[in-house]
């Protein structure tokens, strides 16, 4: 079939969610992604945050293909010994106590929400209470996400969601202790905000949010879905603050392709109990071979170091870029999760971009968002670099 066969058929039977780009991807090696047609694209999307150690990594293959000749499935009504070892990893390093595996981040989201409304009824029997979350955030597209998530567009049509939601603004301490009451029992936050625009968390912020928590005995969740996992140049975003949530919901790199998210709990927190919440596939053999080889991988390789290292000089870049380039603005983020800001819309230079073999998206009307596998080396960034330059010249 030809590529534009393959589209046809997909538009055809595919419900249309996405505005999908006329290009089909075929296979990856390294950080670079090759369409049906043999064109290669430098990969600064990385599946939006997934591909943390890149395309066919050997190790991380050999370890998914020795657990489907063991076993992929077995439900959560017994044990397997890839699970119980991902969770005994997931809670070393991230110092919380309970792991709850998931499908996906917005499943993550669903069981964050429902712990801290669990964890408040168990505490007074009452079940009008309340969540803080932010404006401009995003934590995925199901209902109870969706409440918590701070962009009116995404939730008009879906009206009502789950009540008792209020949203502060980002950033700004003073707007979040106005909206806190006695029934306030979550304040959900992503330290680095990601669709909203890439918005790194004020230190001043973070921690005067954590205070608050503990003076009212009120839970705090941070989102790190798309921030976590190295991708800011600490395991997780939260560490470079120096404070710790009750509950931390992970996916997208957590699993490097495979599709698995989890929540993790403070001892604490950990309201849920039998009957109140599960999953089918959650944990599965098979997603918990992919953490357990992505935890290994970050453990035994240099990867947070060098994300510090190439962050610098993409940062060193972008500053560049943005004094040489009128329609760049600045650039934010943290470690290899950028936003550049541009004085025009986003999406033609994604367009334009791809043209010349690269793959970048969007944060926003007029942000770029950079957010490649974590092995990207300085060689990439310059590549990037001209390639962008090119696709903005246009």
């Amino acid at each position: 079939m030809t590529t534009r066969e393959y589209i046809r058929e997909a538009d055809e039977n595919l419900l249309h969610t996405y505005n999908r780009y006329s290009i089909v991807l075929e296979k990856g090696e390294g950080v670079y992604l090759y369409d049906t047609d043999g064109n290669r694209y430098l990969d600064f999307a990385a599946g939006i945050a997934v591909f943390a150690f890149g395309y066919n990594n050997k190790s991380y293959n050999e370890a998914l293909k020795e657990q489907i000749d063991k076993i992929i499935h077995t439900s959560n009504l017994y044990y397997n010994i890839p699970a119980a070892d991902a969770a005994k990893k997931l809670t070393r390093l991230s110092g919380l106590d309970r792991v709850f595996f998931t499908n996906s981040g917005t499943e993550a989201i669903e069981g964050a929400i429902k712990t801290a409304r669990k964890y408040a009824y168990d505490k007074d029997g009452h079940t009008d209470h309340e969540i803080i979350a932010m404006e401009h955030s995003f934590h995925g597209r199901s209902m109870g996400a969706l409440s918590v998530t701070g962009n009116a567009k995404y939730r008009e049509a879906f009206q009502p969601l789950i009540g008792g939601v209020k949203f502060a603004e980002f950033n700004d301490l003073e707007s979040v202790k106005s909206l806190v009451t006695d029934k306030t029992c979550a304040i959900i936050l992503e330290p680095v905000q990601g669709e909203g625009g890439i918005y790194p968390a004020s230190p001043e912020f973070i921690t005067g949010v954590r205070k608050i928590c503990d003076e009212k005995d009120i839970l705090l969740i941070f989102d790190e879905i798309q921030c976590g996992m190295g991708r800011t140049g600490t395991m997780f975003a939260h560490e470079a603050y120096g404070v710790k949530p009750d509950i931390l919901t992970l996916a997208k790199a957590l699993g490097c392709g495979i599709p698995v998210g989890a929540f993790l709990t403070t001892e604490k927190a950990a309201a849920l109990v039998p009957g109140d919440h599960g999953t089918t596939y959650g944990g599965n053999p098979l997603a918990a071979a992919a953490v357990n080889r992505v935890l290994e991988l970050f453990e035994t390789t240099d990867i947070l170091d060098h994300v510090h290292q190439v962050s610098g000089y993409l940062e060193q870049q972008l500053d560049m870029l943005a004094a040489e380039v009128d329609c760049v603005k600045s650039h934010r983020g943290k470690g290899l999760m950028q936003g550049i800001i541009l004085n025009r819309p986003a999406g033609d230079v994604v367009t334009k971009a791809m043209e010349r073999g690269l793959l970048v998206i969007t944060a926003g009307s007029n942000v770029l968002r950079l957010v490649p596998p974590l092995i990207i080396t300085k060689q990439h960034v310059d590549e990037m670099i001209e390639k962008l330059k090119a696709a903005l010249s246009d």
